[in-house]
C-alpha cells in the first residue's frame, strides 16, 4: 500500500500535536472517504482553509486517493471563491467553520461540504467569534471518524491544482500532471536544496499553506522528518518569541515580513535569542535592497532568495554573501533549469540586455492551465515557458528582475517598468509601502501613477516625493500622480493586487487623488 511521504515529523498547531503515525493515519482515512464517495482522478476537493492540521489532511488524502486538491486563497471574496470552486469542478469542500459563513449561498448544491471546526488559536488569532456555520454540514473529525484507513492503490498520485492570483483577469487553474513517486521525491529534493532544507529541522510556517511557496517548503520538510510549527498567523514579535523558546532553525518568508519585523522596536529585537536560525528563504514577491541588508545585518548570512513561479517552479537561487556581492540578484538557474532572455519576437538576447524570461525545470511536473489550453500555449516557446517577467543576466550567469510585462508601462511609445520606480519610492524615508501602475493617458497612452502607503512619522506630499525622485530617475518614470492610502492591499503571500488598486483609482470612489506639478 502506497502511504504519505512522512518521515519521523511532529506537526505542532496550538496546543495540538501530531505525529507521523497520526498524519498518516489521518491521510489513508480522507483517502478511503474519498474513494468511497466515487471520486476518481479528473475529480477535484477544494480546501478553504487557514493553517492547520486539515491542510495536511487533504494535501496528502487526496495524493493518496488520486484525485486532485485545490487550495483556495480564503482572503478571496464570496464570488472570488464560487468562482474557483465551479472552475475547479470541485466535487467536495473542506472549510473551516468561519470561512464557510462568508460563502453565504454561493456554493452549488452539488458540491458535498464538509466543515473544519476553527480551532482555538486562529479564533485568537483572527479575533473571530464562536459562529456555527449557517446550514447543517458535516464535520470534518466526526466524517474522518467513521472512515476506514485502507484506501485502495492508484496508478499514480494525485495532483495539486493552484490557482494563480487573478491580480490581471479571472484565476487560472495551474493543473499539474501527477508524476510517479519517485520522480516526485527527486523533484522535491531539488527543491528542499533551493530552500535549504534539511533532516530533522525545527521548521516553522510563517505563511499561508494555500501559496505555492510555503506549500512547497512544507511539503518537502514532511518528508525530511522535521518538527513542524504552523503560525495561525505571521505575528512579527511572537515569530521572534517562537525562535527562541523552540529553538527553531528553518523557515520561510516573504518580504513584508521582513518589513515587520524590522519595525518592531531595537530593544524588542534585541531580547531575543536568535542563535538556533540556520537557514531563512525569501521569494513570491521583490525585497527591496535596504530591508534585504537590514535583515542580514541582524540574522547573518543565512538569508537565501529564490525566484519561481507557480507555474515553472523555482528557477534560481542567491546565498546571502552572493546577493552582497551583487545585490539585486535573485541567483543563478538551479540544476537542471534552462533559462533563457528572449526579445519581443523570441530571439535569445545578448549578455545584459532586458527580455522576458523563458525557463523549464527539468525535474518539475508539467502542467497545464484548467480549461485553458490556449493559455498554455500562449507561454511556451521552444519548450520554455514564460510567466511574463523581464530581467537580464550578467556575465557570470546570475539573473536580475526588472518587472513583468503585463505591468509595463508603454508611456509616449517608451517602456516603463514599475519595479524600478518601487524600488526607489521605498528608499523614501516616509515610505512603508508602495505599487506603481499604469492608467490610460489621452496624449501619451498610458501615464504613471504610484500608490503609496506612507508612516505616520512626518508628513509627506507627492511635492517631497517627487522631488526625491527627481534625483534618482528619468523625469519620464516619475509617477504623474500619487494616491495616499492607510494601507495597500497586499496579502500574506507578500504580493499587491494592483488590478484592485487601478480599478478604484479609475472608478474614484475610495481613494482622493493628488495631482502633482512639475518641479
Amino acid at each position: 500500500m502506497i502511504t504519505p511521504p512522512y518521515g519521523e515529523v511532529i506537526l505542532k498547531t496550538g496546543t495540538r500535536v501530531f505525529d507521523s503515525a497520526a498524519l498518516i493515519s489521518r491521510a489513508l482515512k480522507v483517502a478511503s472517504g474519498f474513494q468511497q464517495m466515487g471520486l476518481t482522478v479528473n475529480d477535484s476537493v477544494a480546501g478553504l482553509l487557514r493553517n492547520d492540521v486539515a491542510f495536511f489532511d487533504l494535501l496528502e488524502g487526496t495524493a493518496l486517493a488520486g484525485v486532485r486538491y485545490t487550495p483556495i486563497n480564503w482572503h478571496l471574496t464570496s464570488s472570488e471563491i464560487a468562482y474557483i470552486l465551479n472552475d475547479s469542478d470541485a466535487k467536495v469542500l473542506v472549510a473551516h467553520e468561519d470561512l464557510l459563513n462568508k460563502l453565504d449561498s454561493s456554493i452549488s448544491s452539488d458540491i458535498q461540504v464538509l466543515v473544519v471546526k476553527t480551532p482555538l488559536e486562529i479564533k485568537a488569532a483572527y479575533n473571530i467569534d464562536s459562529q456555527p456555520a449557517k446550514a447543517h454540514y458535516e464535520f470534518w473529525e466526526s466524517w474522518l471518524a467513521k472512515q476506514a484507513d485502507d484506501p485502495k492503490n492508484v496508478s499514480r498520485p494525485g495532483s495539486l491544482m493552484l490557482y494563480t492570483s487573478g491580480s490581471t483577469g479571472k484565476p487560472k487553474g495551474v493543473k499539474r500532471i501527477s508524476q510517479p513517486l519517485g520522480a516526485q521525491k527527486i523533484y522535491l529534493e531539488g527543491i528542499g536544496k533551493a530552500f535549504g532544507l534539511r533532516k530533522h529541522a525545527k521548521v516553522v510556517i510563517t505563511g499561508p499553506l494555500y501559496h505555492a511557496a510555503p506549500l512547497g517548503y512544507a511539503r518537502f520538510a514532511t518528508q525530511l522528518g522535521c518538527d513542524m510549527w504552523l503560525m495561525p498567523r505571521f505575528d512579527a514579535e511572537g515569530l521572534l518569541s517562537l525562535i527562541q523558546e523552540q529553538r527553531l532553525s528553518h523557515m520561510h518568508m516573504v518580504p513584508v515580513m521582513f518589513y515587520r519585523l524590522l519595525q518592531l522596536p531595537r530593544p524588542t529585537r534585541d531580547k531575543y535569542d536568535l542563535s538556533s536560525l540556520r537557514s531563512v528563504c525569501h521569494g513570491a514577491a521583490p525585497c527591496p535592497a535596504d530591508i534585504k541588508r537590514s535583515m542580514i545585518e541582524w540574522w547573518g548570512p543565512i538569508i537565501s532568495e529564490y525566484y519561481g513561479s507557480t507555474e515553472a517552479s523555482l528557477s534560481c537561487a542567491a546565498s546571502s554573501e552572493e546577493w552582497l556581492e551583487r545585490p539585486g540578484t535573485v541567483g543563478k538557474p538551479l540544476p537542471g533549469v534552462t533559462l533563457k532572455i528572449c526579445g519581443e519576437h523570441g530571439e535569445e538576447l545578448p549578455t545584459g540586455m532586458r527580455g522576458e524570461i523563458f525557463v523549464r525545470q527539468i525535474a518539475a511536473p508539467d502542467f497545464d492551465y484548467h480549461k485553458r489550453p490556449q493559455a498554455r500555449r500562449d507561454i511556451e516557446h521552444n519548450g520554455l515557458v514564460t510567466n511574463g517577467d523581464i530581467g537580464y543576466q550578467d556575465t557570470d550567469g546570475y539573473v536580475y528582475l526588472a518587472g513583468r510585462k503585463k505591468d509595463m508601462i508603454i508611456s509616449g511609445g517608451v517602456n516603463i517598468y514599475p519595479a524600478e520606480i518601487e524600488a526607489e519610492l521605498l528608499t523614501h524615508p516616509n515610505v512603508d509601502d508602495c505599487a506603481v501602475f499604469g492608467i490610460p493617458d489621452v496624449e501619451f497612452g498610458e501615464s504613471v501613477v504610484a500608490a503609496i502607503q506612507p508612516s505616520v512619522e512626518q508628513e509627506t506630499t507627492a511635492w517631497h516625493i517627487r522631488t526625491f525622485l527627481a534625483k534618482k530617475l528619468a523625469r519620464f518614470k516619475i509617477p504623474r500622480e500619487f494616491l495616499f492610502l492607510e494601507q495597500l492591499p497586499r496579502f500574506d503571500n507578500g504580493k499587491i493586487y494592483k488590478e484592485r488598486l487601478r480599478d478604484d483609482y479609475m472608478s474614484s470612489i475610495t481613494t482622493t487623488t493628488v495631482t502633482t506639478n512639475s518641479i
